[in-house]
């Protein structure tokens, strides 16, 4: 009798621990938004309306200079914490327009854009 109640104990103490483990093992994927993954500035091919896979994705503040970028593009920033971008007309982030606010996107003409600016 002992040993069949040692033996249940046993099975008990390992049945818990494979559900409190199984619990904590999950992860969380993190949040994107059209494809932009949380926390990043999103670039999309020219005419995709709407927004489904992005061609660029930053996530490094600072400029990022952008080639062969014609005609309208959506531009998500997917950024959190009030960080904002900016297209800029020159190179380096140089001739930057008014920034985009986190959560938001803007259907813009890059033809005139070479480079993009991630703002914290």
């Amino acid at each position: 009798m002992r040993k069949m109640f040692r033996g249940a104990a046993a099975l008990a103490t390992a049945v818990v621990a494979v559900i409190a483990l199984s619990g904590t093992v999950e992860a969380k994927p993190a949040d994107a938004w059209a494809g932009c993954p949380d926390g990043a500035v999103c670039i999309y091919p020219q005419n995709q309306n709407p927004a489904v896979k992005p061609t660029h994705v930053f996530y490094s503040y600072g400029a990022h200079n952008l080639s062969n970028q014609y005609g309208n593009h959506w531009v998500l920033n997917n950024q959190y914490g009030g960080a904002t971008a900016n297209l800029c007309t020159g190179s380096g982030g140089s001739g930057c327009g008014s920034p985009i606010a986190a959560s938001t996107g803007v259907y813009a003409n890059l033809t005139p854009v070479n480079s993009v600016r991630l703002n914290p």
